[in-house]
């Protein structure tokens, strides 16, 4: 358990002692035309071509001004990022609340105001990149702040503990939903720099399951990647878990010691909240993230101003 809380946020905990597995992705399929004139298209080609029209349509439309001012006056981070950056993520935005279904817990209602909230935070992932927009998530249940569930975890070999846990988040790869406190997710989007947010932390995971499994590689589209992240990730977590061990102080959370998945998740934070000193402290980690998520987040941290 992490004290700076975000040691409470997911549900999906693999055992403590998990390595890096390299996924390797074989090409998609083209589309495949004969010597005559027709098109031959199988129903997932065509599904996708129309999945992708209307992703298109989507992120052409006008950007409603409401949420526009909802996510200028939330999200602190749009504000720095450049034209071309904060045009793209709008257009994610139409997407991603087009295709996830919100739904409140606890008693909460859910308004636009949480939708783009959320949405801003979810959608900067995806800057840069070829996106499926978290093809595994289908429903974000969002409470007004932390709950209580009931859990069984093992704290040592054939030793199990019952309890009451509090967490402000989770998801799991087969769950097809994603928890977020309301709470946490404004203090997360109100202060972009103090290594805490809920909502990228969750999204990571996700990112995660997109190559099938939860095992902190997300989809990297190069061997010579997946090789090197690979190598750099087994180190990085390596150390994390020694320090945890040691009580010797980090910049990442010591949550990510739990396991590679958790440590994905942990590293994407600090990549996107403290940039400056995660590629000072941890520069080889800095630039696998920086080469997968095809951003460098010191242009528009809030950090800015005193990185070297």
């Amino acid at each position: 358990m992490s004290t700076s809380g975000i040691g409470l946020l997911c549900a999906f905990r693999a055992t403590a002692r998990q390595t890096f597995d390299i996924s390797i992705f074989a090409p998609s399929e083209g589309i495949s035309m004969c010597a005559a004139p027709t098109w031959h298209l199988n129903f997932g080609t065509m599904f996708g071509l129309l999945k992708q029209g209307r992703r298109r349509r989507l992120r052409a439309q006008l950007f409603p001004k409401e949420w526009l001012a909802t996510i200028q006056r939330s999200a602190l981070f749009f504000r720095r990022l450049s034209a071309n950056d904060q045009a793209e993520l709008l257009g994610h935005i139409q997407v991603f609340l087009a295709e996830k279904r919100f739904e409140g817990c606890g008693g909460l209602a859910i308004t636009d105001e949480i939708r783009v909230t959320i949405a801003a935070q979810a959608c900067l992932l995806l800057l840069h990149r070829k996106t499926d927009y978290f093809p595994a998530l289908l429903t974000i249940l969002v409470y007004p702040s932390a709950y209580m569930v009931e859990e069984k975890r093992q704290i040592e070999d054939h030793v199990w503990e019952e309890g009451t846990m509090t967490r402000l988040g989770e998801t799991g790869r087969r769950m097809g939903s994603l928890v977020l406190s309301w709470d946490a997710v404004k203090s997360g989007a109100a202060d972009p720099s103090d290594g805490k947010n809920v909502v990228l932390h969750e999204f990571a995971h996700q990112l995660d399951y997109e190559n099938f499994a939860a095992d902190g590689v997300p989809g990297l589209t190069t061997r010579e990647q997946q090789l090197s992240w690979s190598e750099v990730m087994k180190t990085e977590f390596a150390s994390l878990r020694a320090a945890d061990e040691t009580g010797i102080p980090t910049l990442l959370d010591t949550y990510g010691a739990t396991n590679p998945a958790e440590f994905f998740a942990v590293s994407t934070e600090a990549f996107f909240e403290r940039p400056c000193a995660l590629r000072s402290r941890h520069p080889k980690l800095y630039a696998e993230l920086q080469r997968y998520f095809r951003q460098d987040p010191v242009e528009y941290s809030a950090e800015h101003k005193h990185c070297r």
